[in-house]
């Protein structure tokens, strides 16, 4: 996968140790910041939940203490029942003369200041009860554009409400207080309890502090904002005084009546948690900015990122100093690879590590040894066996060997034998052009024989009766070859030794297939003779050079060991001479070769 992935990022051709790099990256940093990203957004998702949660629970709690707030001041009222003597002015008829009815106002207006405005009622800004006998009003603080003759409120009208208490709102009244407080106006019809007659309306001005002080119990987070508004949107009570009274457009786009969700504010991501109360139908709302409620999250985050940065940093260096560290043995490696393919073998590899680039290094190393080696060894062969070829060749022409023979031919002229001189010119001819021909190193036996042949007749000549041979004749010498020019210096050896006593020499030559259902099969060439024999320390003086390399013995002068030497050298050390002898009885060489047909002649050639 990761390779596909450097071929499609195209870095298949880089370095190996930017790749290494970018590799590390790839398995480090970009893991990293996925998990810390992972985990950031997991935290901050479940604080989120949590306070999603948390809130409308606590805005529940919030609208049901609000509702028995207003309950309590929903009551208020009804201690206007308790006064005898209000409710005596109330049911009065209307005022004969001016000090009745400045009476019945003090006593009227006494118990509204006494009963609402007392210390315990610190909220009531304000108590206003409009009858048909007058008007009785009891405020805390100076007030102004109490419109009486709203059309909602008609000043000595009674207004029928049911018997239930009506919250009305600063917006839907001309009135405002000295310092321009936030109140609600509490709204209760007075009825007379004997004859059920309306009686008058009593209104009590309420500040909505009350709101507060309980939404400040909830109010723990300094960022957020509280405020309750109506089911249609007009806000009751707000931090901001200049928003109570107004509209909340946005409740209509507000997808859930009960719970919190996520909206973006002015750009800003921000946590809405909402609760409608069950009487008042009033909506608190809890607005809150994530990133508030994120802080402690993005401090550990800011952290993270910091310490992410420098462990990337750290980390970097760390596989910048890895990757040279690997890369630079394998460069090494490859300058030494390029001088050892330039021809430079004598070269030193400075790599002791035991990790796999060293032992690459001391794999190499070896190799290059064995190389040398084996390069020495060809040299040394390949010289050696130049070497081996021409002492065969100057071998192939022995000048004593000429110098008998023709000083043997001038002699049959001088006989007047003209037919014997034509045949020895002829064989001495023959013999030349075998030994003269250096294209093949490698000949069928029929030319082998016939050449060993032609020469023993030409010693034959010579020696006449002393010397006899015999060679088989009934072997397959046109299938079979054999390397060139083995026999002569066998039977050189045989006729040198063999011709110092005055004794007849002979000589047979035998040849033998041996066929081995383990081995290849073979041939044995078998040169016998009847000379003195070698004596036992000579015989095994001469066996212990056949022995050891061939190539370090071919010096001895022998040229019994200069064949044994081309025979291991061309066809191994499985091959070659081997030699028994017997003092007065003669001497046996064996020699053995491969069995060779000319197929495989010409393919070894090839």
């Amino acid at each position: 996968m990761i390779s596909k992935l450097m071929e499609a990022l195209r870095l298949k051709n880089f370095q190996l140790k930017t790749k290494l790099i970018i590799t590390y990256i790839l398995l480090t940093v970009i893991p990293m910041a996925v998990l810390g990203y992972i985990t950031y957004y997991q935290n901050t998702k479940a604080i989120e939940e949590q306070v999603g949660e948390y809130v409308p629970r606590l805005l529940n709690q919030a609208n049901k203490n609000i509702e028995n707030e207003i309950n309590e001041i929903g009551n208020l009222p009804n201690l206007i029942y308790n006064s005898s003597d209000v409710m005596a002015v109330l049911r009065a008829n209307p005022y004969k003369d001016q000090s009745s009815m400045l009476q019945d106002q003090f006593t009227v207006e006494s118990f509204l200041s006494r009963t609402y405005l007392g210390s315990n009622n610190t909220n009531i800004l304000g108590a206003f009860l409009l009858s048909t006998n007058g008007s009785f009003i009891s405020t805390r603080v100076a007030y102004e554009g109490f419109d009486f003759n709203n059309t909602l409120l008609p000043y000595g009208e009674a207004h029928d409400l049911g018997g239930d208490t009506k919250i009305l709102l600063p917006n839907e009244v001309n009135l405002t207080f000295e310092g321009d407080p936030s109140y609600m106006l509490v709204v209760k019809e007075i009825v007379d309890l004997d004859n059920r007659e309306n009686l008058g309306t009593l209104f009590l001005a309420v500040k909505l502090t009350f709101i507060e002080e309980i939404l400040q119990d909830l109010d723990e987070e300094e960022r957020a904002t509280m405020w309750v508004m109506d089911d249609q949107g007009q806000i009751i009570y707000h931090p901001l005084q200049k928003k109570i009274g107004t509209y909340f457009e946005e409740i209509d786009d507000y997808p859930i009546l009960n719970g919190s969700f996520r909206t973006t504010i002015e750009k800003d991501r921000t946590l809405i948690s909402i609760n409608q109360s069950a009487k008042q139908q009033w909506v608190l709302v809890h607005s809150i900015p994530i990133t508030y409620l994120t802080e402690g999250t993005d401090v550990v985050k800011t952290v993270a990122i910091i310490i992410f940065l420098i462990l990337v940093v750290i980390t970097t260096l760390i596989s910048i100093i890895v990757a040279w560290s690997v890369t630079k043995p394998i460069n090494l490696l490859g300058r030494i690879m390029k001088d050892v393919e330039n021809g430079n073998l004598y070269v030193k590899i400075p790599i002791d590590s035991k990790d796999e680039v060293g032992v690459l290094a001391s794999s190499f190393q070896s190799m290059i040894s064995k190389i040398r080696d084996l390069i020495k060894k060809n040299d040394h062969i390949e010289i050696r066996q130049k070497e081996a070829e021409l002492y065969a060749l100057q071998s192939q022409i022995n000048p004593h060997f000429m110098y008998n023979t023709l000083e043997t031919i001038g002699a049959s002229i001088e006989d007047g034998e003209s037919e014997l001189v034509v045949d020895m010119v002829a064989i001495l001819g023959r013999m030349l052009r075998f030994s003269l021909s250096n294209k093949d190193k490698i000949v069928p036996i029929s030319l082998e024989v016939l050449h060993i042949e032609d020469y023993l007749t030409l010693q034959k000549f010579r020696f006449e009766e002393r010397i006899s041979f015999n060679i088989q004749n009934d072997y397959e010498h046109d299938v079979y070859f054999t390397p060139k020019f083995i026999l002569q210096p066998i039977v050189e050896n045989s006729v040198k030794y063999g011709m110092q006593k005055r004794k007849a020499l002979k000589i047979e030559i035998d040849f033998i297939h041996e066929k081995s259902e383990i081995k290849d099969p073979h041939i044995i060439m078998i040169v016998r003779d009847n000379g003195p024999g070698i004596n036992e320390e000579e015989l095994k003086n001469l066996n212990e050079f056949l022995q050891k390399d061939p190539m370090i013995n071919r010096d001895s002068g022998f040229g019994i060991i200069n064949v044994h030497a081309r025979i291991v050298m061309m066809f191994g050390d499985q091959y070659g001479l081997t030699i028994n002898s017997a003092v007065d009885k003669g001497t046996e060489v064996m020699i053995r070769i491969p069995q060779l047909l000319k197929k495989q002649v010409r393919n070894g050639d090839e």
